[in-house]
């Protein structure tokens, strides 16, 4: 049951039809795992604390540094030096006290997130590791936790969700086999222009609100590509792949 305040809070989005007090009791009782508070995790963090999701487990173990702040919206100049995971917790904290708010600050390793992704309902990764991103899907997949997937880089931006809850695939191994993939660019290395990051992880907290809300995830094993400098869109499906290490038969 929905106090007055929350009422009052949320009430944009209550009075849609899509949601109703219903589904934000729904989003009040959700837990979230958001991996990454960079780019990405900042304007999704942002926009999921605002729509009132009951839990947020924060995890970063990076620290703030001036390069930063031209996109990780969720930090100010005087930010710089502190983990992120500690300020994120505090600014999501000042933005909605009535939500609760775990910080982890620590990267994210597969025995850990072994441990934690059993306690949420659904993983946000926002980072920008391959590897990590390898070990969240094995990870969510061996948990049936569903995971939304995001990158950017330059103008360009890819989005795709998967839900493990019945232990199937297809994965995002499918997609990119981990055997035949080296590093790829990431900000650091081949620059990214930050509204992009704020398109595509408010993309990121939209697809989680409508898993929430039983509502159709139109990145639900498709691969969005989110071409930002000319405003395009193309949509790719994937089938699993039988020999995918990872959810393969």
């Amino acid at each position: 049951m929905l106090s007055n305040k929350e009422l009052q809070r949320y009430s944009r989005q209550v009075m849609l039809p899509q949601v109703g007090e219903e589904g934000q009791e729904k989003l009040t009782s959700a837990r979230i795992m958001i991996v990454g508070l960079g780019g990405l995790g900042s304007p999704a963090a942002l926009y999921l604390a605002a729509a009132g999701i009951g839990e947020l487990h924060l995890v970063d173990g990076d620290h703030i540094d001036l390069s930063n702040l031209q996109r990780q919206v969720l930090y100010k100049t005087n930010h710089q030096g502190k983990p992120k995971a500690v300020v994120a917790a505090q600014q999501l904290s000042a933005a909605n006290p009535a939500i609760r708010i775990f910080s982890h600050n620590q990267m994210a390793n597969e025995s850990w997130l072994r441990e934690q992704v059993k306690q949420v309902d659904l993983v946000l990764d926002c980072t920008d590791n391959l590897e990590i991103r390898h070990t969240i899907n094995r990870v969510c997949h061996q948990a049936r936790r569903p995971v939304v997937m995001a990158s950017v880089q330059g103008f360009s931006g890819q989005l795709i969700s998967f839900d493990f809850s019945e232990g199937k695939g297809p994965c995002y191994a499918c997609l990119f086999p981990p055997q035949e993939q080296a590093e790829t660019q990431n900000c650091s290395t081949a620059g990214v222009i930050g509204p992009a990051l704020g398109v595509v992880g408010s993309m990121q907290a939209l697809e989680a609100i409508k898993y929430l809300l039983g509502l159709p995830v139109s990145s639900l094993n498709t691969l969005h590509l989110i071409e930002t400098e000319t405003i395009a869109l193309q949509t790719l499906q994937l089938p699993s792949q039988s020999n995918c290490p990872v959810c393969g038969v």
